[in-house]
């Protein structure tokens, strides 16, 4: 009988798998330092030489960046799941802010389902965190700037990703973050100026949101987080029928100054 012969990982191998899944899990993150190699070395009982060659590993997939002198790095390109040309080509579109909330509609909403389902003890304390400080942009009112408001927000719903330990969702919702930040600033500085209650209404919608998933009631919370956004468009959709009637009615009135 022929066997294939048993292949023994290398130490620096098994390190090197670990730190991979580290990144892939989002507990390294893109752009982040890793600790000094005598401490890291030190976490997964191994010598620093290998340590170091599991590091070359990862360096000459692309997952880890090597600065004399200054460390090793994630590599930032991991959390370019969209280019910076391309948000900035989406920035300058118009009908872009729709297309954006129609993509936070069905990832938001997947996210809210599956963190409802596996957030554990310490994803529902970032989760409370998050929340918290949102609810103080809320309370401050006036006080707290619309970038504040807008990046409270963004990392709340930041924070539901984490908890979905879906790496997929996770690494798309990193990748969009500045995006989805300047998107959600966007967004309250016009569903302010369009209805008296939004800011109650976003209160509200946060809240239940976040109640659904610390009580692990997964399908409401992907109803919750749907009906946010839904909101969201209706409010801003309502706000662009109003230009367009605003904009007719100028028309007119130039033609008719022009006429007369």
């Amino acid at each position: 009988m022929k066997v294939n012969a048993v292949q023994h990982q290398s130490l620096a191998d098994t390190v090197a798998r670990q730190l991979e899944t580290m990144i892939f899990e989002g507990t390294l993150q893109a752009g982040e330092r890793l600790p000094a190699e005598r401490l890291l070395a030190a976490q997964f009982g191994v010598s620093r030489p290998s340590l170091r060659e599991a590091i070359k590993k990862l360096v000459a997939r692309g997952l880890l960046v090597s600065r004399q002198g200054g460390g090793n790095f994630v590599s930032a390109q991991l959390g370019s799941v969209f280019s910076d040309p391309l948000l900035q080509l989406l920035e300058g579109q118009v009908g872009a802010q729709q297309d954006l909330l129609e993509f936070r509609h069905t990832l938001e909403g997947a996210c809210a389902y599956y963190a409802a389902q596996r957030a554990t003890d310490a994803d529902r304390e970032q989760l409370q965190t998050a929340f918290d400080a949102l609810q103080d942009c809320y309370a401050r009112s006036g006080d707290s700037s619309r970038e504040e408001e807008g990046h409270a927000d963004a990392r709340f719903h930041l924070a539901i990703a984490e908890a979905s330990h879906n790496a997929v969702l996770l690494h798309t919702i990193r990748g969009l973050f500045e995006l989805l930040k300047r998107n959600v600033t966007t967004n309250i500085g016009g569903l302010y100026a369009l209805r008296d209650e939004t800011r109650q209404m976003l209160m509200k919608q946060h809240r239940e949101l976040f109640e659904a998933i610390i009580g692990r009631k997964a399908e409401e919370a992907r109803q919750r987080s749907n009906l946010h956004i839904d909101y969201v468009q209706a409010v801003l959709a309502e706000g662009q029928q109003e230009a367009r009637r605003q904009a007719r009615s100028r028309r007119r009135s130039s033609l008719e100054r022009d006429g007369g």
